[in-house]
Formats: structure tokens, C-alpha cells, sequence
């Protein structure tokens, strides 16, 4: 095959997007070649896969699907469509549990998926087992017949300026876009967060018109074992559907639960719930939280991350002890983890939230 030449057509396509109407181009690659351009597209001898709607690029969450389609030249009879979503790592779409998207008669395909900032269409044989999640795309080769690729389409958030604060002498990214946490996408404003004259950090819960506004931050580096502590001013009342978290996760890689363990403030939508659970990944299971009632006077949460072992510890000030537990199974290894800072609403809860609320975090300190 080498030599010849390869086919590339772009069809215009009609999006509408903040009211606007902008073009986004569909992409056709017959032959072999990887292309750049409106998309890049890998594919075998005339077989030729083509996006004609594309969702707008976007942080991952249970919260919000948006459709996407296309048409495939050149399949057989029983061969599928297999989506992913690039956030952080490639997730197959819609679901782990429906990876497959049939080839209609007319040779289009459509289905739903869970917004990325990159999205990828395989074209495979019956029989073919997808990975749920996967650092790299399967490549082409054996019951993958031919693979494309196609960036999200831009939005109006994403073209928001990056915004870093200093906090307890360190750097951390304030969200100003959507992100799932617990389940559900939550709206962030960098509105919602700021350090006063004494250096401490405010958090705030915000309605706007019916929805709910919150505020994260994310230390711009990890940090790796050690011992992290919050410092928070008086707690405010929180109604059952609120959640304040600190946590760690890891955005760019599928391991180890995505080194995810966390402190968090919230009933879960219940009153008859404790206010605070100390928890490691996978949540689902009973023995990995452990729950307790945090005082609303200033009161200090910590852990120490060690190599076989989570220790955590709330404090109520001055050194008062209110709850400590210690987690030895399941103990992430460090790698590309962040410490997150979290306001929000949980998703769907059986009592809505009613009021705002502003947290005040006074200090965060790291000791490796």
C-alpha cells in the first residue's frame, strides 16, 4: 500500500452552541494515514469512518450527556462502533456496561456519551471486548478494524483564563467550569471563592436562577506521603445536601481507584446521617468509611499518608480529639494526585438545598 495516496473530505456541519451558530468540519479518511486538521482519523483499506456531530469538549461526569454521531464506510455485517470519551484517561461510552453502537442500515451510527475533551469512534468485530478505561486507545490491529479521533468542540467556558490563587503558601487552580464529584456535575464560579485581608480562604454555596453554584480548588502540584491538615473556622450549618470535601485525586490515570481518599462534610441527603466521613476508595465498600459527628466550633482535619497505612484525625480546638481512624487496605501508592477543596450541592437529593452557605478555611499545611 505505501504510495498511495490518501482521500480526505470535509463535510460542513451546523452546530449550535450559546446561541450562536458556528461550523465545525466532519472528517473522512480513507486508506491508512494519520491526519490532523478537523480530527484524525486511523483506518484500513476503504473503510471510512466519519463524525458528523460532535459534542462540545468538556470535563467527564455522570451529570450530562450530549449526543454524537457519524456514518462508517466499508463495515461488515456484526461489526459495531465502540465510543470513547477523553477525560484525563479514555472512557468507553455510554457506559462500561453498553459499550457497543450498532451500524445502521444506511451505515450511520448515533449514540449518547459523557462529555471529553476528545472523543474516539473504533470500528470492531462481534466478539471484540473493549477496556472500561484506558490510558492509551487500543490500536488498530486484529479485531480493531479502524480508529478515529475528533476534538470536542470549543465552549464558552473553556475559553475562560486560567485562575491561581496563593493559599497557606501554596498554588492551587480555582474551577470556573463544571466537574463531577459524588456522581453528578457540579457548576463552579471563581466568584465563589477568595483569600481575605487575613489569608484565609472562603468557599461559598450560591444559587444562581434555579441551579446551584459552588467553588473547588486543586493544588497545582502533587505532594505525595505525608501529613496534610485543614483548618476550618467554624463550621456552618449544613443542610443535608450539602458536601464540603477535601480530598485527593488523580486526573491522569485510572489506577489504584485514581488515588482517591477524602475527609467530607455531609448527611447525604438524610438528616438521621452523621455529618463526617473519613473514606478511601472504592467508597462502596462498608469497611472503607468511617462516620462521625464533627463539632461546628474550629476544628482541624488531618491524615497522614504513609506507604501501608491512612491515618485520619479531626481535632476540635485546642487539641480536644472529636474522631480518629486509621485505613491499612487499599492504600494508594503516590503518582499524580492533587489535594481538592470542594463546596457543593449533592446531586438529586431527597431534601433540597435551600440556603447558601460560606465556609472559611483559616490554614492548609503539608508535612512530608
Amino acid at each position: 500500500m505505501k504510495g498511495r495516496p490518501v482521500e480526505i473530505r470535509c463535510f460542513p456541519a451546523r452546530f449550535a452552541l450559546s446561541g450562536s451558530v458556528i461550523h465545525a468540519a466532519s472528517v473522512l479518511v480513507s486508506l491508512i494515514g494519520v491526519l490532523s486538521g478537523c480530527g484524525s482519523l486511523h483506518s484500513g483499506a476503504r473503510t471510512v469512518i466519519e463524525f458528523t456531530e460532535v459534542p462540545e469538549a468538556g470535563q467527564g461526569g455522570a451529570a450530562r450527556m450530549e449526543k454524537i454521531a457519524g456514518r462508517v464506510t466499508g463495515a461488515r455485517s456484526g461489526q459495531q462502533i465502540v465510543l470513547f470519551a477523553r477525560s484525563g484517561t479514555w472512557w468507553v461510552q455510554p457506559y462500561a456496561s453498553k459499550p457497543f453502537t450498532a451500524i445502521h442500515k444506511n451505515s450511520t451510527w448515533t449514540t449518547t456519551t459523557h462529555l471529553g475533551t476528545e472523543y474516539a469512534a473504533l470500528l470492531v468485530e462481534s466478539g471484540y471486548s473493549p477496556p472500561k478505561v484506558a490510558d492509551v486507545l487500543p490500536s488498530k490491529g486484529g479485531a480493531v478494524l479502524a480508529i478515529a479521533t475528533v476534538a470536542g468542540k470549543p465552549s464558552p467556558l473553556s475559553a475562560l483564563p486560567p485562575k491561581i490563587v496563593e493559599f497557606s503558601g501554596y498554588e492551587w487552580d480555582v474551577f470556573q467550569v463544571p466537574r463531577e464529584f459524588l456522581n453528578s456535575m457540579h457548576a463552579n464560579r471563581a466568584s465563589n471563592m477568595w483569600i481575605d485581608e487575613k489569608g484565609w480562604m472562603h468557599l461559598r454555596l450560591r444559587r444562581e436562577s434555579d441551579n446551584w453554584t459552588g467553588a473547588e480548588i486543586r493544588l497545582t502540584r502533587s505532594l505525595g506521603y505525608g501529613l496534610y491538615s485543614f483548618v476550618v473556622h467554624e463550621l456552618p450549618r449544613l443542610e443535608p445536601a450539602t458536601v464540603i470535601s477535601m480530598s485527593t485525586w488523580d486526573e491522569f490515570d485510572a489506577g489504584q481507584n485514581h488515588r482517591e481518599f477524602s475527609i467530607q462534610l455531609g448527611q447525604w441527603g438524610t438528616t438521621s446521617t452523621k455529618n463526617t466521613r473519613f473514606a478511601i476508595q472504592p467508597y462502596s465498600v462498608p469497611a472503607n468509611a468511617f462516620r462521625f459527628r464533627s463539632p461546628s466550633t474550629s476544628v482541624v482535619h488531618s491524615f497522614r499518608w504513609e506507604s501501608d497505612r491512612l491515618s485520619f484525625s479531626t481535632e476540635e480546638r485546642p487539641g480536644r480529639n472529636v474522631a480518629t481512624h486509621v485505613f491499612t487496605s487499599g492504600v494508594p501508592t503516590p503518582g499524580g494526585e492533587r489535594v481538592h477543596i470542594t463546596v457543593c450541592v449533592l446531586g438529586r437529593p431527597q431534601m433540597p438545598q435551600q440556603n447558601g452557605i460560606e465556609v472559611v478555611f483559616e490554614k492548609f499545611a503539608y508535612l512530608p
